[in-house]
């Protein structure tokens, strides 16, 4: 058998492509007497067809660096691109913007509960879960706004 029909057996028998095949240059003759797939085995097995060393990146020098950024390294201005509304997660800062409007509300009905209760409370407390206000302040303004 000749050396190229020889190294794709041997590709499929090793399951790896016929670049990381290697045959034995001084034994080409044994390569050549070979015909069946059990012949390949047999070289395979004289070490006379190998299998080179995959050629792939090491993970090592990202696994080091993995391993810093989980500790909040390499994270400065100049590693950034995007602006911060876009790198934080939406749903968490409107969680935030939430929870601080429905306390806003909450100190507010304790100091000027008549105030509150000229606009409803349950219907304030609707409008901050449909996202009516931009943010605390926008809240202070629109009930205190109201006694005007």
């Amino acid at each position: 058998m000749e050396g190229k029909k020889a190294k794709e057996l041997a590709a499929r028998l090793l399951k790896v492509g016929k670049g990381r095949v290697y045959l034995e240059p001084k034994e080409m003759a044994k390569v050549a007497e070979a015909m069946t797939k059990d012949d390949i085995r047999g070289l395979i097995a004289e070490r006379i067809i190998k299998k080179r060393g995959s050629k792939e990146q090491s993970m090592g020098r990202n696994r080091v660096l993995q391993e810093k950024k989980s500790r909040g390294r390499r994270r400065g201005k100049g590693k950034r691109s995007a602006t911060r509304k876009v790198r934080s997660e939406q749903k968490l800062r409107w969680i935030g913007r939430v929870r601080s409007q429905r306390e806003t509300l909450k100190e507010m009905t304790t100091k000027n509960p008549e105030l509150v209760k000229e606009l409803g409370y349950s219907k304030i407390y609707r409008r901050i879960k449909g996202n009516y206000f931009r943010g605390k302040r926008h809240l202070v303004e629109y009930i205190e706004g109201a006694k005007k």
